[in-house]
């Protein structure tokens, strides 16, 4: 679905531009994304299985939920939306725990540049995956997967992509991180 979305500066800085999200891949023009990895107490991760019409890596076991930002909407609130679109989980601001914001720059062989702030939170997910509904025209399917996999994707197919395996690596040290807080 094409969207309106705010044009960023490299550093993440508003322009007070607004452009269609096609427009901005096709451009090359810097936006903001959200990044949701939902993860159980048992130390299992939520990962969704890309749609095959999807863009850019389709039938790809990826992150639990991403998306665009919407022009004028605040972080938060497309995080929230986000959850909520793709897999009918309700959350709570509190719920979401922001631990950074990365910059990715990707040009895929379709032509679509990828570069983009992702805002990266976890979520404790507390219900279970058979009461969530999947958005069929953005997921093909949800599963959860030993939350150890965010270490090790170089021998996997169809499962994360190793070339960022450093950023898989960032977000399991911080679940583990809370998960250990919280035993206390």
């Amino acid at each position: 679905m094409d969207e309106l979305i705010d044009i960023l500066t490299p550093k993440g800085e508003f322009t007070g531009k607004t452009a269609l999200k096609s427009e901005a891949h096709k451009n090359g023009w810097f936006h903001a994304t959200v990044h949701i990895w939902l993860f159980t107490s048992d130390k299992k991760i939520l990962l969704q299985k890309r749609a095959l019409t999807k863009k850019v890596f389709p039938g790809l076991w990826d992150i639990s939920v991403a998306g665009h930002i919407g022009a004028g909407e605040a972080i938060l609130t497309s995080a929230k939306r986000e959850v909520f679109e793709e897999i009918g989980l309700e959350l709570e601001e509190k719920d979401l725990i922001k631990i950074g914001t990365r910059i990715h720059q990707v040009k895929h062989k379709n032509g679509i540049q990828d570069n983009e702030h992702h805002h990266v939170f976890i979520a404790e997910l507390k219900v279970p995956i058979s009461t969530l509904k999947i958005q069929v025209e953005e997921v093909d399917a949800i599963k959860l997967f030993d939350l150890s996999i965010l270490k090790d994707t170089k021998n996997l197919e169809n499962v994360l992509l190793s070339r960022f395996n450093e950023y898989y690596v960032s977000v399991y040290n911080k679940i583990i991180e809370l998960l250990n807080l919280q035993k206390f």
